[in-house]
């Protein structure tokens, strides 16, 4: 059963790892519920989108769920916002979500089953579809619920993980951009005469001016030892001391 992914998964680069997973859960989802003809996965985290991520077992089902998300209604918006397990046994006879319902009977669909899991400001949510009424997958009594609480922790530790990562990778720019910085500041202080203090503020200020990195900034000054730069630097110490 080939499982689709219809867009990335969290912060950028996450498409490897966090996808594969979202689709993995889906296709295993469909697989180990009896009578389930397809699956979706989706997860949401604490940032607004206006289409978030999700993998589906069949292209079919994708519109069973954007349907959702454009209409604010459905069994997935039902289970993220109670945090229970969400079921209709016969959709030809249920109208509380009628956009979903209209797109679900069109598809074939007449039963569906939406199982939530939250994790770490993460909702993760595994839903399995019927072409048959009375399918159900319990939380706690099929394979689908375990895998997807399993799954959703797993999400969650790729997610710290990657945030992780990019703090390093912060953490180690600045550390490498912190001797020039202090040479552009030795540079400020003597065309200004201030003290170390009054010019990282000013170079701070000129950064956010002119809108350049400040190790970009910095290496600029230490380049042309501050040449060019002496009458704006003034003018912003100026504006500083008046207010």
């Amino acid at each position: 059963m080939a499982t689709h992914t219809l867009c990335p998964v969290d912060e950028p680069g996450a498409q490897g790892s966090s996808a594969r997973s979202l689709a993995n859960l889906a296709d295993v989802a469909a697989r180990c519920t009896p009578d389930s003809c397809g699956a979706t996965a989706t997860v949401t985290t604490g940032e607004a989108a206006a289409d978030p991520p999700a993998a589906v077992t069949h292209p079919d089902l994708s519109a069973l769920v954007s349907v959702q998300w454009e209409t604010g209604e459905g069994p997935i918006r039902a289970a993220l916002d109670t945090g229970r397990p969400v079921s209709s046994e016969d959709l030809l006879h249920d109208d509380r979500w009628p956009a979903y319902r209209t797109e679900a009977l069109e598809a074939g669909v007449r039963s569906s089953t939406t199982l939530p899991y939250l994790r770490d400001g993460m909702a993760i949510t595994v839903t399995v579809y019927g072409f048959r009424p009375g399918i159900t997958a319990e939380s706690g009594e099929c394979a689908a619920a375990a895998l997807g609480d399993l799954a959703a922790t797993g999400l969650a530790r790729d997610r710290h993980y990657r945030r992780a990562l990019a703090e390093v990778g912060r953490l180690d720019a600045a550390l490498r951009s912190r001797p020039v910085v202090d040479q552009a500041c030795g540079i400020m202080m003597y065309v200004l005469g201030c003290d170390a203090d009054d010019a990282f503020t000013m170079l701070r200020k000129l950064s956010q001016r002119t809108n350049r990195k400040l190790h970009d900034l910095a290496a600029g000054v230490v380049r042309t030892r501050g040449r060019g730069l002496e009458r704006e630097l003034r003018v912003m110490r100026e504006e500083t001391a008046g207010r």
